[in-house]
């Protein structure tokens, strides 16, 4: 399992800063993402979602947003790259779980007719 945390100075993370947690699950790899996901702290997600992608016989990258409570256009962004990166990859990227708030920057800006999102983490394995 890795996961970390970090805050605008990078130091260990209060409760609402963002962290990730990379596992797999048979040939899926799962990115789990707590907290907020902003201009702050991006770089982690962007660093765990390189290695997701790149890591051998990878089905599909599912990133779970379960307990993501707060999504900017950096962290849109970011997903829409990867997106693309796991496409040319020949694998696929799923989101799972969007929460109200995080779910409203989707469907304002249009990116959920661009992914696949399902509704938990189980279904998104199926």
């Amino acid at each position: 399992m890795q996961s970390s945390a970090v805050d605008g100075t990078g130091a260990a993370a209060a409760a609402d800063r963002l962290t990730v947690d990379v596992r797999v699950h048979g040939r899926n790899v799962v990115v789990s993402l707590a907290g907020e996901l902003d201009n702050d702290s991006i770089d982690l997600l962007r660093e765990r979602l390189v290695d997701a992608l790149g890591r051998p016989a990878s089905d599909r990258l599912v990133v779970n947003c379960r307990n993501l409570s707060f999504c900017d256009s950096t962290g849109l962004n970011t997903l829409l790259t990867a997106r693309r990166n796991a496409e040319e990859a020949g694998s696929t990227l799923v989101l799972a779980g969007l929460q109200p708030a995080v779910a409203r920057v989707f469907e304002i800006t249009g990116a959920d007719s661009v992914f696949d999102i399902r509704p938990d983490l189980d279904t998104a394995l199926r």
